[in-house]
């Protein structure tokens, strides 16, 4: 480490890294702490007027497993999200037991912390003023934000972008990366906005832009472009980003800006060991950019350390055991057996688009 001036984010990362227990890689296991969080208040039990009343409500997609064949209302708001989900409850179908569940395929969470009884809502992402139910979101098959026009149809399919970034990010090792920060993105908050001055202002520290309707526009990039860099920015968007998972692919030193928003994902992923944790709004940024550039090798191992995490523990293996764990446990909850709706539609693997 360089100097006494950076004294106090060696301690941090010293203190992170010695009390940090790496996960096992059997049965999600990793996650099942936030799976116990997420369903905590539920543990009187989930009567069926309740789930009755979060149905009337509107706050997501009604669907039922009962022997083993999947059933949904007609209505959804985003058909290729819901496809996304029912790729991964039909990929497990024959092993879950009956069970109905609102899912909620919005970008935002539907159950605020003081809303009592607390309703069974199922969504992808929250914050802390939340009590929905965190499932793996429809991103890791389809229906992901589309990118004009590199990502038309949307990121998706997580395990051939995996495969395709792993390979990529072999090809640029951390010494033939460039080192400075870099971020591309639509300008969806103010948030950004110091990062992209800095950029001006520092540009050997870091290359941020916009990339939609701005007049400092930049070509868009495909993820790709990213690994040639060696610090990269993560930004909450409307909810959580998708965005996340992508970047430790990289092999490159994850800086995420602010802790509010995550995915079920997000608990087991540690400041300091795997990734710089910066303010939300930026105003440390500047410090912890020249911070790394200067501790090299510290900042090559909390990167490593972010890239073997995605690697060992967020394949799609991970992603269907932890739907399969989420169902099951929920439909403990249940205090009643559901009985079918007659006027719901029955999805097959074949009803469904195939990418």
């Amino acid at each position: 480490f360089q100097g006494q001036r950076w004294m106090s984010h060696v301690d941090k990362i010293s203190a992170a890294v010695g009390v940090h227990k790496p996960c096992s890689q059997l049965n999600c296991s990793c996650y099942l702490s936030v799976l116990k969080d997420d369903l905590m208040p539920f543990g009187g039990g989930i009567s069926e007027d309740l789930m009755m009343a979060t149905v009337r409500r509107g706050l997501g997609t009604h669907y039922q497993i009962i022997n083993h064949k999947l059933y949904r209302e007609q209505s959804c708001m985003f058909p290729a999200r819901c496809s996304g989900v029912e790729h991964f409850i039909l990929e497990i179908i024959d092993r879950l037991p009956d069970v109905e569940m609102v899912i909620n395929v919005r970008d935002y969470p539907q159950v605020p912390g003081w809303v009592q009884p607390v309703l069974p809502v199922l969504s992808f992402s929250k914050t802390p003023d939340y009590r929905d139910i965190m499932y793996p979101a429809w991103t890791f098959w389809e229906g992901g934000p589309a990118v004009w026009p590199i990502y038309p149809t949307g990121l998706g399919r997580w395990d051939l972008m995996r495969d395709d970034l792993q390979k990529s990010a072999a090809q640029w090792p951390w010494k033939r990366k460039s080192s400075k920060g870099f971020f591309r993105g639509s300008r969806t908050s103010a948030e950004r906005d110091p990062l992209i001055l800095l950029s001006r202002q520092e540009p050997d520290l870091v290359d941020a832009q916009y990339t939609k309707n701005q007049a400092w526009r930049s070509e868009k990039v495909r993820i790709f472009r990213h690994l040639q860099y060696r610090y990269l920015f993560n930004f909450r968007g409307v909810a959580a980003s998708f965005r996340l998972k992508h970047l430790f692919m990289c092999g490159s030193l994850v800086f995420h800006v602010g802790d509010e928003w995550v995915e079920f994902f997000y608990p087991k992923l540690r400041p300091w060991v795997h990734y710089i944790p910066v303010k939300q709004d930026l105003s440390d940024v500047r410090e912890l950019l020249q911070f790394v550039k200067e501790n090299d090798v510290a900042a090559e191992s909390i990167a490593k350390r972010g890239q073997d995490f995605i690697l060992d523990h967020l394949r799609m293996e991970d992603v269907s055991c932890y739907w399969e764990k989420l169902l099951t446990d929920f439909s403990q909850q249940l205090k009643y057996k559901p009985k079918r709706r007659k006027n719901y539609s029955q999805l097959s693997q074949f009803s469904r688009t195939e990418l």
